[in-house]
């Protein structure tokens, strides 16, 4: 396709201001036999238009390259994410296990704990009862005056009685405190 003379002159001035026709067109623009100085323009636009495909064709490459560098550390961002919300559920799994088994053992050594008092406390009292009664028992067949030990006989058996269910009823109500409840 040969242009017009008005159309060649107005891509001349346009060249003149560093502008080229690129693409498909030139392969069907020709210039009238004889203007060389048409044929030049047509020429150098060629050669522009081949170098700027090459050049978009290099930053395309890259840009696929990239694009491919991105696809893969996504995937690999993916996976990572993946093992440490896996790592993060058995971290939950295993602080809930230890917790357990925390709670576990402080209700074995809390309630080893109140079997231990519970035993000391009885003892003693068992003990104050057994010897209270010995004396009283002493100074009955002993013939001595009872009054007076049999009254602190009576009145330290039913002491001992009181602070024996007072201890268990306290150990019991902390037990039932700390309990939890089996609707939870």
């Amino acid at each position: 396709m040969i242009v017009t003379k008005d159309t060649r002159d107005l891509l001349l001035n346009i060249a003149k201001k560093r502008i080229y026709l690129e693409g498909n067109i030139l392969k069907i623009i020709q210039a009238e036999d004889g203007d060389a100085e048409f044929k030049d323009y047509i020429e150098l636009c060629k050669e522009k238009d081949t170098v700027s495909r090459r050049k978009r064709l290099k930053i395309t490459k890259q840009i696929q390259a990239k694009n491919s560098e991105l696809e893969t550390a996504l995937d690999d961002l993916r996976v990572s994410k993946e093992e440490a919300e896996r790592l993060k559920e058995n971290a939950e799994s295993a602080k809930e296990e230890a917790e357990t088994d925390l709670s576990i053992l402080q209700k074995k050594t809390q309630t080893e704990l109140m079997g231990t008092i519970v035993k000391v406390a009885l003892s003693v009292i068992v003990g104050v009862g057994i010897l209270t009664t010995l004396m009283y028992l002493t100074a009955i067949l002993t013939n001595t005056e009872t009054q007076v030990i049999g009254s602190t006989w009576s009145n330290l058996t039913g002491i001992l009685l009181t602070n024996a269910f007072s201890i268990i009823g306290t150990i019991m109500g902390v037990k039932h405190a700390t309990a939890v409840d089996k609707k939870d």
